[in-house]
């Protein structure tokens, strides 16, 4: 077994979860931030409304992004496969 091709598999699923996670974390921030400062200006302090904004946003997000999800995982899952016979020798 090529600990290199394991540790590069590994490494691999690492970077692409930081890569799809990561502009939806980023939505999630803004919109937390954007609903944060709207609720402090107002004063209205009801924690639904920040959820229901960033559910919203997220669901958008996902709407926008899915097929580009999608493809990175399916790319990767491919690569993994195909790359099977380098690991297990």
């Amino acid at each position: 077994m090529s600990t290199d091709a394991a540790v590069d598999l590994f490494r691999n699923a690492m970077l692409l979860g930081a890569k799809i996670s990561g502009p939806l974390l980023l939505v999630a921030l803004a919109m937390g931030l954007i609903v944060g400062i709207l609720q402090a200006a107002t004063q209205v302090n009801e924690a639904s409304i920040s959820f229901v904004m960033k559910l919203l946003a997220l669901g958008g997000a996902l709407a926008v992004l899915g097929s580009w999800i999608v493809t990175e995982l399916v790319d990767y899952t491919s690569h993994s496969i195909q790359s099977i016979a380098t690991v297990v020798r």
